[in-house]
Order: C-alpha cells, then structure tokens, then sequence
C-alpha cells in the first residue's frame, strides 16, 4: 500500500476548526502560536472564536487552513503517523503551501507570512466586481476548456480547477464566466453555477499577484522536500527547490490540475489517500477520480484515535 497526505484549499475553512486538535495535541497548539507570532496577531482566535466572513477572507483563510492542516500533521507525527508513511503530498491551490511546510520544503512561520502575502496579492489582483469564478458541473476539462474558450470574447475565461471528472471551475472576467454559465448548460451541464468569491483566481487575471508573490518567493529559502510533492501546475511530483519556487509564481495565473494529480499519483502506486486538515472536499473529488482508491479525512482527535483502533 502506497499512501499520499494532501492538503485542503480555500472553501474548507469552518470556525472552530483545529481547536480540538490544540486542546489535546502540545504540538498543534504550538502550530497556532508559531503562526500567531508569525503573523504578528492572534490569527487563532479569529478561527476559533471569530466571524466566519472575516476568516472566509483570503488573507486569512489562506495561512488559517494552512495552520490547521500543519496542526493536524503534528498530531499525527505525534501518533506515530509521520511522513514516512507517505510516499507523496499535494495540495489544493493553497494548499501546496501546506504540502510543502509539511514535506520541511518551507519552514512554518515562513509559509504563513506568504500566505498572508498570497492571499492580499490575490484579493487586491482585481477590483472586487470585475472577477468572478463558476463552477460547472457534468462537463469534462475539455468540454469545459471549449466553453471557456467560447465564452471569452475578447475578455478573460479560463478553465481554473479541473477538481475531478465532472467538475471543473472557470474563472475569469465577470461577464465571460456568467456567459460560460449559459454556454455549458446549452453543452449539458448538470448544473453551473457562480461561486462566492471575492476574486478570479487562477486566471490570467492574477499576474499582478503573480508578480508580488515573485518577490516574496525571491526572499524566501526553499528546500528540498523530504517526500517528493506533487505540484498543481505540472500535475507530477518534483523535488527540486528552484522549480518549486517557479512552479508556485505559475501557480497564481496557472490551473489547479487536481484530477491529473490523483491520477499520477494513482499510477505512481498511491492507493491510500489521507486528506489532512479541514472538511472532506479533496476525499470527495478523489473518489470521484480515482474510484479504487481509499480516502481518509484527518482533522480531529477522533479522527487520528480512529487511526489506532
């Protein structure tokens, strides 16, 4: 049995998520304050207490699900259950950040301040209005790739996250992807629908976060990952620490290749796919791609004391 721990993006934020890994864990609490010090604020105090509004920002839900993944992880480590059992990590846009903080690539506090970085990059890319992403449901990459295509017109649509078989995610200007709406229900679509968003991400859109993270990134030391990581862009596992850093500025404007993913890492041997840190979503599309594969959500302490039963 060939095991992968992947790492969850944006969308999987919940108040509250992490505390109960914090209360039994000294290693996932010390995530928290490492991250908190970090960032100069009490970041663990709005995802345990706050307004789910204020932490579904980009600014903070980036290093806020990054933390609580990493919080995870410790526990695990702490269980017994590090990364020598896995043979490969990965994440999901954000988090490939975490897939590298975990793999010793990027050091904890130095992923959270450029998260922190990414997601202001990101947020402040394009005026809030003007961006907007959907999702389209029952359409291929390729069937979902020509609509974006058509929907164009002159103006930015791009396939986005191809999440899994039947369902890939556009993004783009905001009256491209609402034309991408109408588009792909003519083509079948079982459904497509706009996302609450608060920017196009992943999109051409988002070269001027491209370029602030370029400058982020170029101060920043890099690693060589203790497991190879599978990177969204190439949808392949590298090792080598100047291809992550080019391969993550190409992550801002590039696509989330997430079905590709699974797939390589499904051909490489993977059979056993641990999501670790918040919410099931990555379980969902990996089984909806990979449909040998077993999947296991790890956020909570009952979810690692079911590890051991």
């Amino acid at each position: 049995m060939s095991r992968a721990f992947v790492f969850p993006g944006q969308g999987a934020q919940t108040i509250g998520m992490g505390r109960a890994l914090a209360e039994a864990y000294p290693v996932a609490r010390a995530v928290f304050d490492e991250v908190d010090a970090a960032l100069g604020e009490k970041l663990s105090t709005l995802i345990w207490e706050g307004d789910i509004a204020e932490l579904t920002l980009t600014q903070n839900a980036q290093p806020a699900l990054m933390a609580t993944s990493i919080a995870a992880l410790r526990a695990l480590e702490a269980e017994g259950f590090g990364l020598d059992h896995a043979s490969f990590v990965a994440g999901h846009s954000l988090g490939e950040y975490s897939a590298l903080c975990a793999a010793g690539s990027l050091t904890l506090s130095d992923t959270a301040r450029l998260l922190r970085i990414r997601g202001q990059a990101m947020q402040e890319a394009v005026p809030v209005g003007v961006g907007a992403m959907a999702a389209l449901l029952g359409l291929d990459f390729e069937a979902a790739t020509a609509v974006a295509a058509e929907a164009a017109q002159g103006e930015v649509c791009q396939a986005a996250n191809d999440n899994d078989p039947m369902q890939v995610v556009v993004s783009g200007h905001k009256a491209a992807v609402e034309r991408a709406l109408e588009i792909a229900k003519a083509k079948g679509a079982k459904r497509a629908i706009l996302l609450p968003v608060s920017a196009p991400f992943h999109c051409a859109l988002m070269q001027p976060a491209a370029h602030v993270m370029a400058e982020a990134l170029a101060a920043v030391p890099i690693g060589t990952p203790k497991v190879p990581v599978v990177v969204n862009v190439r949808a392949e596992a590298v090792m080598e620490p100047d291809r992550i850093h080019d391969l993550l500025i190409a992550q801002i404007t590039g696509s989330v290749r997430w079905r590709e993913s699974v797939l390589w890492m499904e051909k490489a041997g993977v059979t056993e796919f641990w999501e670790i840190g918040a919410g099931k979503a990555l379980s969902g599309m990996i089984k909806r791609t990979a449909a040998e594969a077993t999947t296991r959500a790890i956020g909570t302490p009952d979810d690692i004391a079911a590890l051991k039963a």
